[in-house]
């Protein structure tokens, strides 16, 4: 008998090694996971931070010994915020690095065109910067996200913002793209619940920088509230245009625009924009202990002061980390959704929201806070917003 248990155990080992090593980039040593950021485009200046954070929570999984004995290796490749270049990074990824998963890839037009190659392929498609609805509903057994949805949070941050200022003739200047459109949906829906139109809306396409025109139709337009479908640079342009012309108007910043860069490159122009925050920016001046050795770690690792983007990019990367883990030894993909789909986080102390996933909701959180800068600083002013 002791003979044939050992032969039982001989053999489950072995199958247990076959299943892992079936599951693409699994090893007996290491998890690959992919992920496509922009590097050297238009919103690089997101990217690079998002890369820095993720590979940051891998190096620190590492450092405790890895996740079941694995160590956890990011391949990350540039689209530079290019669908096309971002298809054939999806493919490289799958093809020749083999990679488990895909995580936190940047920018909705990117991540328009590469979610449908990546879950054809079979692999768990993570948490990607585009809060778009696409990338979690219809529910799939591989799509899961973290960030608020621009309809959802867009819509709650309009209501808060109309209702709170008693604005009259709210208008959008959004990016004419999948990002712009969802924005727009968000604030459309705040604003037919408040019996109001939407007095004016303009576009302009990705990577612009002048937004003259947009912004002298939009002031001809009457508007008391602007909303900004905008990432970084172009929400410097267009408050910068404003501001220049001696329009006052309050503006609003989606989170894709809630950034330090922001009051950075915007200077004094930019000062009393509100945003919606997902996540506080970690400042170190007044940060908590925790937060600020953390900050200091980061500033050895990469030379530069963390952002929230980095934060975020941490963020995504632990979720991956707590799921994996919770699949247990032998990784596959139908163990590791079935540990996301139990995955319940707490508020941590970057601020973040508690992440909740279930069987039947691969959205880990809907909400979003509103900040406003403030001699050159974001400040929260809210909580989450229901």
């Amino acid at each position: 008998m002791t003979f044939i248990r050992r032969l039982f155990g001989v053999v489950a080992l072995a199958v247990s090694c076959t299943a892992a090593a079936q599951a693409p980039g699994v090893s007996r040593d290491e998890i690959v996971v992919g992920s496509i950021q922009d590097l050297s485009g238009p919103i690089a200046l997101l990217g690079v931070p998002v890369r820095d954070g993720m590979l940051m929570r891998f190096e620190d999984a590492n450092a405790g010994g890895g996740v079941h004995g694995r160590k956890v290796r990011l391949v990350v490749e540039d689209s530079g915020y290019d669908p096309k270049k971002g298809a054939l990074a999806a493919r490289k990824l799958i093809q020749r690095d083999h990679v488990f998963a895909f995580l936190a890839n940047l920018g909705t037009p990117v991540v328009m065109a590469t979610m449908p190659v990546v879950v054809g392929a079979g692999r768990p498609h993570l948490f990607p910067f585009s809060p778009h609805e696409s990338t979690y509903a219809p529910r799939h057994p591989l799509k899961f996200q973290m960030f608020a949805p621009y309809q959802d949070y867009m819509d709650a941050a309009t209501r808060f913002m109309v209702q709170t200022h008693r604005y009259r003739h709210t208008c959008l200047l959004y990016q004419d793209d999948d990002y712009g459109l969802e924005v727009m949906k968000g604030v459309e829906r705040a604003l037919a619940a408040l019996n109001q139109p939407l007095v004016a809306k303009t576009s302009y396409k990705r990577g612009a920088t002048d937004l003259s025109s947009q912004i002298a139709r939009l002031r001809a337009a009457g508007c008391d509230f602007v909303v900004l479908a905008t990432v970084v640079r172009e929400t410097v342009a267009a408050v910068a245009e404003a501001r220049k012309t001696g329009w006052t108007v309050d503006m609003l910043v989606t989170a894709s625009g809630y950034s330090a860069q922001t009051h950075e490159l915007g200077g004094k122009a930019v000062e009393g924009l509100y945003g919606v925050s997902v996540l506080p920016h970690p400042y170190a001046e007044g940060a908590s202990r925790p937060l600020a050795e953390w900050i200091e770690r980061y500033r050895r690792r990469f030379g530069a002061a963390p952002n929230v983007w980095s934060v975020m990019g941490y963020g995504a990367a632990d979720l991956f980390v707590k799921a994996a883990e919770r699949a247990g030894p032998d990784l596959t993909v139908e163990r590791f959704v079935a540990a996301m789909e139990s995955l319940h986080t707490s508020r941590d102390f970057f601020g973040s929201p508690e992440y909740r996933f279930s069987p039947d909701d691969h959205l880990g959180n809907r909400h979003g806070r509103i900040a406003q800068i403030r001699e050159g600083r974001w400040v929260i002013l809210t909580d989450y917003l229901k």
